[in-house]
């Protein structure tokens, strides 16, 4: 069964990537970019299934304007996928306070207001898929792209949340969380000069190349289909071994700081009558 998809940031990398498969196996795909112009080959190649439009994911109204006249245009949209962003690499002192608010407001507050926008249609047509674009940096962290792990965690608590909220429409949610992914993610991300004070030390590594980056996107792509295809689809989608051992190193450590500190946790209850009285 053919599916309606609406994908953000498909101009490069794993946004273009969904769109080609999608339209490939006969799918309708509705597509947003900065510049549609970039998708000239494949309107060319699969005519109307592919729909287009420019937009900006740090402007909330025209991520509602461009949510509407995408449902309006198509029947149903089946799958709503948040795409878009981008990394920056530099000591999180070194960082620009514009820097900081451009990804924050790519990254993370466009990834929710684009899922905002998205509710009222999905519950309108009696439910639906929103999948995120998230990542093992939602997870646990590198020095030098705190910023980037900022976003992935504020996302990823976002839904969290949400999703009990949504799923009594039938709308399901997915946060997918590959690992390094061989595309040209890390090449487009910028780079902030370390300050001297940070010079040589643990931020100040070697960027990652392309032998490092093990996770491949065609399979990270055909493996976001299959999760939207299947019946409950999961509410997160781990993809490569990178990031399935990186991940769960994390989260072992950080259970293990957590479990360690029962009995100094307990010293901040109230007491119980009984001590109480006995005070």
């Amino acid at each position: 069964m053919t599916k309606t998809w609406f994908v953000t940031g498909t101009s490069r990398g794993m946004g273009r990537e969904l769109v080609e498969q999608l339209l490939a196996r006969g799918d309708r795909v509705a597509a947003t970019l900065r510049s549609p112009a970039q998708l000239d080959d494949l309107a060319e190649r699969y005519g109307d299934r592919l729909w287009r439009r420019a937009l900006d994911v740090t402007d909330a109204d025209d991520i509602r304007a461009a949510m509407a006249e995408a449902f309006a245009a198509h029947d149903r949209i089946d799958v709503v996928v948040s795409n878009a962003g981008y990394g920056i690499f530099g000591a999180a002192e070194d960082l620009s306070d514009t820097q900081i608010d451009e990804v924050i407001a790519t990254n993370l507050t466009g990834s929710i207001q684009l899922a905002r926008a998205a509710l009222p249609h999905l519950r309108a047509q009696g439910g639906g898929l929103l999948m995120q674009m998230s990542s093992m940096g939602g997870y646990m962290t590198f020095p030098a792209f705190s910023l980037y792990h900022a976003t992935k965690w504020g996302i990823e608590g976002f839904y969290d949340a949400m999703s009990p909220e949504v799923e009594p429409f039938g709308i399901r949610t997915t946060l997918v969380a590959p690992g390094i992914v061989r595309t040209g993610f890390f090449d487009a991300a910028t780079r902030v000069p370390f300050s001297a004070p940070y010079r040589g030390g643990p931020a100040d590594r070697a960027p990652t190349t392309a032998d490092e980056m093990a996770v491949d996107p065609v399979r990270v792509v055909a493996a976001i289909i299959r999760a939207a295809d299947a019946d409950v689809p999961p509410r997160r989608l781990v993809l490569g071994t990178d990031a399935y051992t990186l991940i769960t190193d994390a989260l072992t450590e950080r259970l293990a700081d957590v479990a360690g500190q029962r009995d100094t946790a307990a010293t901040a209850d109230f007491p119980a009558p009984s001590q109480a009285l006995e005070g």
